[in-house]
């Protein structure tokens, strides 16, 4: 291609991307509201599928590296009781079917494998829009712009890409996470890093529950879920009145687990899930095209970064595959794009309601053990 492939956003999706179209000598830039590759803590721990994000590290020319970032024993899983009583306990198989990584060891894994000067740190996009004949203007918050031939929105669940494509935007499904960490665990919350156990910690009921899982170096990272209208959640600026409103919600829970939300040692931070409607898409738009996020933003369940990933992979290879033809190469990752995704997002939504739904913690110990 004459013109480098534009990626909007620096997350594992567009850095995959951006990589494996390195890998294909295709010329590529990335935009990244960020302003440097710190400036923001890269979530938790991830488990990278073998049907799917292994095979997209696999593209990137990236497997040997993402090996050694394998946290040893992390795939280690436990379902507890509100008062501690322990209902499933599986250790670490040593398979590595579903390794676990830090998603910032990741982060930096595909930042490291790019030429430097790729990404564009600092370059908020503000908006987009068509020029026609497949072309688009971005502008940033600077004020200044640039002009993409094929432009990519890799920029999660508010994209700015995506009005260019599609008028869908997330919506509020009910139910919010608060974020919570617990650091030094095994010393200064002995009792709790007990309960916790190696890998995962699942404590659910009914529209809420306790998750956790530990990270280096002894970090306890929680997700507290609460299914709540979105205005019940108070101002969080307020730290320690945010924290009791959320451990109002369990009293009476053993107190080695209660300790995740009201001993925390950092700001709870208030993440309310949202999705785009299921099987969301768009009809083929010249120039332009989404992954991740972007494209599918789906309820959790461990498969949004092996989704962009997968994304990704495929988008690059398409784009490497039709050198003189980007829209042959939109038209045939769309194609797969759009029932993959719709399947996906389904699966999200049976998974969730397995896990916080009425039938919990039956459900999601079946589902955990291939029962469900």
């Amino acid at each position: 291609m004459s013109e480098p492939v534009v990626i909007v956003g620096a997350g594992l999706g567009g850095l995959t991307l951006a990589r494996v179209l390195h890998v294909h000598d295709v010329p590529v830039t990335v935009y990244e509201a960020e302003s440097s590759p710190s400036a923001r803590t890269q979530g938790g721990m991830l488990d990278i599928h073998e049907h799917n994000g292994q095979l997209a590290l696999e593209a990137a020319g990236l497997t040997d590296g993402f090996r050694a970032l394998i946290v040893e024993g992390a795939e280690a899983t436990r379902v507890l009781d509100r008062t501690g009583k322990v209902l499933l306990d599986e250790p670490d198989d040593g398979t590595g079917s579903r390794p676990e990584v830090q998603r910032g060891a990741l982060r930096r894994l595909l930042l490291d494998s790019l030429p430097a000067g790729t990404v564009r740190w600092g370059h908020k996009v503000t908006g987009a829009r068509s020029l026609g004949g497949g072309r688009h203007e971005l502008t940033f918050a600077d004020g200044t712009t640039a002009v993409t031939g094929l432009l990519v929105g890799a920029d999660g669940a508010w994209s700015r890409v995506r009005p260019l494509v599609s008028g869908a935007v997330p919506e509020y499904v009910g139910t919010s996470f608060v974020e919570t960490f617990l650091f030094d665990a095994d010393t200064r919350h002995p009792a709790t890093a007990k309960a916790a156990g190696g890998g995962a910690l699942f404590v659910p009921e009914p529209g809420k529950g306790i998750q956790a899982h530990r990270e280096a170096g002894g970090t306890l990272h929680t997700y507290v879920v609460l299914s709540k209208p979105r205005d019940w959640f108070t101002d969080f600026t307020d730290e320690a009145a945010a924290r009791a409103q959320v451990a109002g919600e369990f009293e009476g829970w053993a107190p080695e687990l209660t300790a995740l939300i009201t001993d925390g040692e950092t700001p709870p931070v208030l993440r309310p899930i949202t999705t785009l409607p299921p099987g969301h898409r768009w009809p083929r738009t010249p120039g332009v095209t989404l992954l991740g996020d972007a494209a599918h933003l789906s309820v959790p369940n461990g498969e949004g970064a092996n989704l962009a990933m997968q994304d990704a992979a495929e988008l690059g290879r398409a784009i490497a595959a039709h050198p003189d033809d980007p829209e042959a190469a939109l038209a045939e990752y769309e194609a797969a794009l759009f029932p993959r995704s719709a399947a996906e997002a389904a699966e999200a939504a049976r998974d969730f309601e397995l896990c916080f739904g009425e039938k919990t913690p039956h459900s999601l110990i079946a589902l955990l053990t291939g029962q469900a």
